[in-house]
């Protein structure tokens, strides 16, 4: 695992070009060349830029029991009264702990705590409702061993950030304590891949499409209603859920996921947040380490967060 003391890439280079230029031209040739989708291809991928991810300077990752394998990432200014937990994107396919360990360590450092790193079983060897069946239960486990609800956060990206969501629903309706908030990155809130930006962002988008949702969605549901809240959680009830904090790119093809989900919520009198982020694509926080505009993202949801914190 790299530290975030060793060398990486500069953001720009000395002709001009910037680093979010030169990763939106990878995504965009990864997207070209990955027709059909070949799932084997994008977990080793997955894999590979997870292992040169790096862990901010001093941080550790501890294995954890979460009834599900887990890590504790923790490290300098972490407190120990503020919990993350952590739930991942991959499109409920794709994903593992070491793969996913940098951006959620990153994240938890921004917001000076410490992060509990989920790793939920994967479809298609295990279908919904396996993914939320683990992050419900990971829920209800940390608040039984202890931790304060208005010390923990619910957080995710892609479809980990749609778990977040859908685990919060459930929770309420079970009469489980609420998180102090939860912070969706670039939500995957709808399985029917019904949103008006599925096609106004498809040609902008550079690593998502709605082909690629669909065959997602199909391997996760197996036959399961796509408007299940545990699937979808934007056709949940969404009234009386906390605070809540969505970062979206304006180029990908979830941002009707993130809108409607924001308008939902406002709608029941959640106090809900959307960032719309204009010209950035598919959690564009995870090259942190490589551009500008993802460092940003991290930061300001850290800053978003430690303004929440009652500890």
């Amino acid at each position: 695992m790299i530290t975030d003391d060793e060398e990486f890439e500069s953001f720009d280079d000395d002709e001009g070009e910037t680093a979010l230029d030169r990763i939106r031209a990878m995504l965009m040739a990864e997207k070209a060349a990955d027709a059909p989708f070949d799932l084997a291809l994008e977990r080793q991928r997955a894999e590979e830029r997870g292992a040169g991810a790096p862990l901010p300077e001093g941080w550790s990752a501890t294995p954890y029991d979460l009834g599900r394998p887990a890590a504790l990432l923790s490290g300098p200014g972490a407190k120990d009264t503020r919990t993350i937990l952590h739930l991942f994107g991959g499109g409920f396919c794709i994903g593992t702990i070491t793969s996913r360990m940098g951006l959620a360590a990153a994240l938890a450092k921004a917001s000076e705590a410490r992060s509990l790193l989920l790793e939920y079983r994967l479809a298609p060897e295990h279908p919904f409702p396996a993914a939320f069946d683990d992050a419900l239960a990971a829920y209800r486990r940390v608040l039984t061993e202890g931790v304060a609800p208005e010390s923990l956060v619910l957080m995710g990206e892609s479809a980990g950030a749609g778990l977040a969501l859908a685990v919060a629903v459930a929770a309420k309706a079970e009469g489980l304590p609420m998180p102090l908030a939860i912070v969706a990155i670039c939500p995957w809130v709808d399985l029917t891949q019904s949103g008006q930006s599925m096609a106004s962002r498809a040609e902008q988008d550079p690593s998502l499409s709605k082909a690629r949702l669909d065959d997602h969605a199909a391997r996760y549901l197996a036959g399961a209603d796509p408007r299940d809240p545990r699937a979808s959680p934007v056709f949940g009830d969404l009234a009386r859920l906390p605070q809540l904090l969505i970062h979206v790119g304006g180029d990908e093809v979830l941002l009707s996921d993130a809108e409607r989900f924001v308008e939902a919520a406002r709608a029941v009198g959640v106090d809900a947040t959307v960032e719309i982020w204009p010209g950035l694509f598919h959690v564009w926080h995870r090259y942190y380490a490589q551009m500008e505009e993802a460092a940003e993202g991290v930061s300001e949801i850290g800053a978003w967060l430690k303004r929440r914190w009652k500890t």
